[in-house]
């Protein structure tokens, strides 16, 4: 969320930044229910002051023996309590409506953040790994919800028998795959200085809008019939744990990861990726979060980014990193990289980790704070960052094409064998 100050005292800059990330965005409308705000509150204090003062009245004209005026102001000040509360309903219908306004408006822009239209206009940062030649090797590479089903580690009718469209199963080594990738992606990160969590898959309405998923994005979600949420991301909880508290200076960055399941509706993703598991309702995925100084937070971007990399480059997967623009950047991010894995079915990168640093607009949200005694007064809101360290689904479908052999079978990346219990190749198996 906006600091409402700051949207106040720069509103040509919001209304720029809001265009470049083709944001909707009411100045009128803003500067309207802000003055309506600031005048209520005047009013409130002027009250205030009033009754103060007459209160005060009150027990000096009983003291003179002046009953009679005493009985007045009295009733004047009866007549103000009347008058506060119904300013007080005004402000608070304001406020609602001015907070509901800024609940919904993207964060700012980096001024590093390239501006951009869409997703044509993200600009490649750099690569790394050659993606294999399989024409070289003499044989015709298959897409991972062919190859999958074919090995009998993956099947796709079955889970939508079990639940709708865009869900799967996994069996055997496909099974085993997926636990290898999540223990090898947290024993990773954990051994990088990142301190793991186990979350609850249910978050409360109060904690989605902590990080911004609420009240914008409430199709995205599941709901339950208790008003809890199946979380989409482990982002959730982590940067909420620290919610209403004010945290030491001295133990920030705080480095968090977690692996949870994550639960999507897809709301508006119809037609896209509907082959695999690239684009499902529920995947795993370790997740990133840090709690970080201002002055510090872009470079701590830096690193989640490496940390993230660090993961392909163990697994020894072609990527690439792009910056994303204004225009195709998520809702809270004030800067995003995003990391694109090579998958040989789509014969691109896809997708594959996106790291945002979101400056204080969660914290603001959330009301986190931390207090540095030796720099300044008071307190100050927190910057947090996010990252997928990474998506499981998404990393198992890389692996399963970028590391299949000419016989049909996948070769286990070098790394993962310890977690596959020695298994080095993936062979045919009954589902």
């Amino acid at each position: 969320m906006l600091d409402i100050k700051f949207v106040r005292e720069n509103q040509e800059l919001v209304a720029e930044a809001m265009a470049n990330r083709n944001a909707s965005w009411d100045s009128a409308r803003f500067a309207e229910l802000d003055e309506a705000r600031r005048e209520a509150i005047q009013a409130e204090e002027t009250l205030l002051a009033e009754r103060n003062t007459l209160s005060k009245q009150v027990g000096e004209l009983m003291k003179a023996g002046k009953r009679e005026e005493a009985e007045e102001v009295k009733a004047r000040v009866a007549a103000i309590k009347d008058e506060l509360e119904t300013l007080s309903a005004r402000r608070a219908e304001v406020d609602a409506v001015l907070t509901d306004m800024l609940m919904r408006v993207p964060n700012l822009p980096s001024e590093t953040t390239p501006v951009g239209k869409d997703e044509d206009d993200n600009p490649e940062i750099r690569r790394w790994g050659t993606p294999r030649d399989f024409a070289a090797e003499g044989f015709e590479p298959k897409a991972h919800w062919d190859l999958g089903p074919e090995l009998g580690i993956m099947d796709f009718e079955r889970g939508v028998k079990l639940a709708k469209s865009r869900f799967y199963l996994l069996g055997g080594l496909g099974a085993r795959l997926e636990r290898a990738l999540i223990n090898f992606m947290a024993d990773t990160h954990a051994s990088r200085g990142y301190k793991e969590w186990w979350c609850p898959a249910l978050a409360s309405a109060e904690t989605l809008t902590g990080t911004a998923q609420l009240p914008k994005f409430e199709e995205d979600l599941f709901k339950t019939t208790d008003g809890l949420y199946l979380i989409p991301t482990a982002e959730v909880q982590l940067t909420n744990i620290h919610a209403g508290e004010v945290l030491d200076a001295s133990k920030l960055p705080l480095k968090y990861c977690a692996f949870t399941p994550c639960f999507r509706s897809e709301a508006g993703a119809a037609g896209r990726d509907t082959r695999g598991i690239i684009r499902v309702h529920q995947f795993s995925k370790v997740e990133m979060v840090k709690y970080a100084k201002p002055e510090e937070s872009f470079d701590d971007l830096e690193a989640m980014v490496a940390d993230a990399e660090h993961i392909l480059q163990k697994l020894e997967l072609p990527y690439r990193v792009i910056a994303l623009c204004t225009g195709d950047m998520g809702f809270s991010a004030a800067k995003t990289y995003d990391l694109e894995v090579w998958l040989p079915c789509y014969s691109d990168y896809k997708e594959i980790s996106s790291c945002s640093c979101c400056t204080d607009f969660q914290a603001r949200r959330a009301n986190i704070k931390y207090r540095d005694p030796e720099n300044f007064k008071g307190t100050r809101f927190v910057h947090t960052l996010n990252g997928s360290g990474l998506a499981v689904g998404r990393t198992m479908a890389a692996v399963i094409e970028n590391y299949q052999q000419p016989d049909g079978t996948i070769r286990v990346p070098d790394v993962l064998v310890p977690y596959m219990g020695g298994v080095t190749v993936i062979a045919p198996e009954e589902f």
